[in-house]
């Protein structure tokens, strides 16, 4: 499984580079914040939104610790879905965060 670290993921957002990235915590942890441009998928719902997904694009999972998005990339890439998982989730995301 491929991983991205969370600076290289916020270097990418500060120079521009579109970025497709899916957060799966509950709704409760996303209220607190989540990275700007992020698409929030709780884990448990991920199996049926699939069809809300491009296979043709690249997927940045992220969760609190790295764990629940690695069990979310395992399931899409079994999809054929193109996932890289986020190491150390939010709890190492030092970035720009905002409530939705």
């Amino acid at each position: 499984m491929k991983t991205i670290e969370p600076k290289e993921v916020e270097r990418l957002l500060e120079s521009g580079n579109p970025l497709n990235i899916i957060d799966v915590r509950e709704n409760d942890e996303v209220a607190q914040g989540i990275i700007p441009t992020a698409t929030h998928i709780p884990l448990g719902e991920i199996h049926e939104r699939t069809h809300e997904l491009d296979l043709n694009k690249e997927y940045i999972l992220v969760c609190r610790s790295g764990k629940r998005s690695e069990k979310a990339c395992a399931i899409l890439a079994s999809n054929q879905f193109n996932v890289v998982n986020m190491s150390g989730g939010m709890l190492s995301w030092k970035g720009i965060t905002t409530i939705k």
